[in-house]
């Protein structure tokens, strides 16, 4: 079933053409709405805004607040509902083909083969980017979601390697506990909910499993006795996190391993650019590593451009679109932003430890066929099914409810959706 973003919206789509800009006749505009609002995220579209206003661009920013972008969804259909829509969107995965398909979208098919975008993007990610054969959103960066953050002092003092299984993750966290210390930070929001499941369940039902049942909605792997396994850990880990955890922002969460406070946050490397902007070294204030499990699961943030009027905004969307896929702010982006370039060739010799690691992982993980869309951020699925997916991970996460009973409440809910 194809989520319908607008009943019946429709519109003629438009090729972003940097020829009125070149000629002279247009000074690029963009409207950007994006959900960049926390201080590391803060930090990195200042990049992007500033080498818009370099190349003689004029940016309207319009951020919206919520992490994980429903907020900024909200606001995104309020707005081409009322024919306004702005020059260009942070959306992500299956959701830039349901605009497309509302017929909203701009091609910037221009902008992408003068650039060689086919030869310079990852297969996989490129194709997230393409609607019908057409260009139709530009890659900023690969976030990896499946990432331990951990406070190293706490570690240390408490005689704590880094877990690379679930049982020693469980025993670092009980050991933890009983020395007074938070064992995992975690903001109590669905979106958070999620990305602790996905990676507990990477870890769990290995790559192969983690596709059939998130990608591919596999029911037999959805209904096996390893998703209850997977219920099971995220049960455990409810115990781990303090009674203040409802409703708190991920990057609050993140500030508690940063002073102390936690141990431990489970959450993709955006994290890493609040360390980052506090100015805390990675290996020294903290350390990294993926959860436990074989594989890698990537959130790609992207920006959509919508079918607008007028020379200055269509030449605004051709340079930003130019602009993020460009080797200079890819590099001076993702170093802010804690993620890694989407390009290929550009070089990480000014990336941290972290950073080199993840592109290490994702390599190896493409090369094993174990580089897998995050269901929990929105790059596998639609969202009927994500969100079927997600409802029943909260709704476990913050109850007694059994896990057999959640796995049949999850089997029921995706199929309810589809």
């Amino acid at each position: 079933m194809t989520m319908k973003f607008l009943g019946a919206v429709s519109g003629m789509a438009i090729v972003a053409s940097t020829a009125a800009f070149a000629d002279g006749h247009a000074s690029p505009e963009a409207e950007v709405l994006h959900y960049w609002t926390s201080g590391g995220e803060a930090k990195s579209v200042a990049v992007l805004q500033e080498e818009f206003a370099a190349n003689g661009g004029t940016w309207t920013d319009m951020p919206v607040a919520g992490g994980g972008g429903d907020a900024a969804g909200t606001a995104l259909r309020a707005r081409v509902l009322a024919g306004n829509a702005p020059t260009a969107a942070q959306i992500k995965g299956p959701a830039i083909q349901e605009w497309y398909e509302e017929g909203v979208l701009a091609d910037i098919s221009a902008v992408a083969e003068a650039n060689n975008w086919s030869k310079i993007l990852p297969e996989a990610i490129a194709g997230h980017m393409q609607c019908e054969g057409t260009w139709c959103a530009a890659p900023v960066n690969v976030h990896r979601v499946d990432w331990i953050w951990a406070n190293a002092e706490v570690l240390s003092a408490n005689g704590i390697d880094m877990p690379t299984t679930w049982d020693e993750f469980n025993a670092a966290a009980t050991k933890l506990q009983a020395a007074g210390v938070i064992p995992l930070a975690h903001g109590g929001q669905a979106w958070q909910d999620a990305t602790v499941f996905e990676a507990v369940a990477l870890g769990i039902l290995g790559s192969d499993g983690f596709r059939k049942a998130f990608v591919e909605l596999d029911m037999d792997t959805l209904k096996s006795d390893d998703m209850v396994a997977v219920f099971d850990q995220m049960r455990t880990m409810r115990g781990y996190v303090d009674e203040n955890f409802s409703g708190r922002d991920w990057n609050l969460a993140t500030a508690m391993v940063m002073n102390g406070e936690a141990a431990f946050q489970i959450m993709g490397d955006w994290a890493k650019g609040e360390f980052m902007a506090a100015g805390k070294v990675p290996g020294e204030d903290f350390l990294c590593l993926s959860t436990p499990g074989e594989g890698f699961l990537y959130n790609v943030d992207s920006f959509a451009m919508f079918a607008v009027d007028g020379d200055d905004k269509q030449a605004g969307q051709a340079l930003l679109a130019e602009l993020v896929v460009g080797e200079s702010f890819q590099e001076v982006f993702n170093l802010n932003k804690g993620s890694i370039p989407v390009r290929t060739d550009v070089a990480l010799d000014n990336f941290d430890s972290c950073a080199v690691l993840s592109a290490d992982d994702m390599a190896a993980s493409n090369e094993g066929g174990s580089l897998l869309p995050s269901y929990a951020h929105g790059m596998a699925l639609r969202g009927a099914q994500a969100g079927a997916i997600t409802d029943t991970v909260t709704a476990h996460f913050n109850s007694d409810m059994s896990s057999a009973d959640a796995v049949q409440m999850l089997a029921d809910a995706i199929a309810n959706s589809m």
